[in-house]
């Protein structure tokens, strides 16, 4: 079924149960092949154009449509909108992946080593779900914990993101190896109007995490009216590295050491250090 618009994909998706809507195909192919996933029937948005690109709204906010590609977000325009998103989109593979790779399957699809999904949690995006006579509006985050997951019929159709008009930014380290727990990033928002700062970190969990407490420790270390005048310092470098390793050991406690298998123990210890540094990075380029 090919619809040509969101009503038309709606009503598809209430008289086909058990039907999967598809735009890149990325990684539900990927779970085709390998058995995980066999769908009824599948459903093909590429020619619904409206979720495809994106507009603003009044309070300051960018409507973002599902069917969005990595490719297409990489681009200047799209950069200056929201530059963190664009570096996410920017390391989801190569071009073959980023040509075809939405959003809205990035969001769908819950991967833990989902690119963007780690911006869109610091951003606190929030996903517009429709369905045959209703349409409501989730927090990415409640999607991708399962707090409030996609219903059976409903349709994911845009995404709303807060435009701060302040510094964000995205790092990762390793390459693209789908779900595996060897990657980590991190994304970075600052938030003036609020002396706030968001942080998640992605890949290292089956979600991204918030390190709340890490976030709220900062924001108070911060010379928020020093920030933009020339030679002046923000933050304290010790208190860059602090919260690196705050981070790090919030998202990899502990806890998770003790009592692991060597093997999971090392691997754990390498991605800690690793967090703790993209943490500290990340936030030291939001402060530039």
């Amino acid at each position: 079924m090919l619809p040509a618009s969101v009503d038309e994909a709606v009503e598809a998706l209430a008289e086909t149960p058990g039907a999967v809507p598809v735009a890149g195909a990325t990684d539900l192919m990927e779970a085709v092949n390998a058995g995980r996933l066999r769908p009824a029937a599948l459903i093909g948005l590429g020619r619904i154009t409206e979720l495809r690109g994106w507009r603003y709204e009044d309070g300051g906010t960018a409507v973002l449509g599902a069917g969005l590609t990595h490719a297409r977000m990489d681009r200047p325009d799209f950069a200056a909108l929201i530059p963190a998103l664009a570096d996410a989109a920017r390391t989801a593979g190569p071009p073959q992946i980023r040509n075809v790779g939405t959003l809205g399957g990035n969001i769908a699809t819950a991967a833990p080593a989902g690119d963007t999904l780690p911006v869109l949690a610091a951003l606190e995006a929030t996903a517009t779900l429709a369905r045959a006579g209703a349409v409501r509006d989730v927090p990415v985050s409640h999607l991708l914990t399962g707090l409030d997951p996609i219903r059976p019929g409903e349709l994911l159709t845009w995404v709303r993101v807060p435009l701060l008009h302040a510094p964000q930014v995205f790092l990762k380290a390793g390459g693209r190896s789908g779900p595996s727990r060897g990657a980590a990033s991190v994304a970075i928002v600052l938030d003036p109007a609020r002396r706030g700062v968001r942080c998640a970190v992605g890949a290292v969990a089956p979600v991204p995490l918030r390190p709340l407490e890490a976030e709220a420790w900062i924001a108070g270390c911060i010379d928020w009216d020093a920030r933009g005048e020339e030679g002046a310092q923000a933050v304290d470098p010790a208190a860059l590295a602090a919260f690196g390793e705050y981070v790090a050991g919030a998202c990899v406690p502990d806890a998770a050491l003790d009592g692991a298998p060597e093997g999971a123990a090392t691997t754990l210890v390498r991605q800690r250090r690793t967090v703790a540094v993209l943490a500290r990075r990340a936030l030291g380029r939001a402060l530039k």
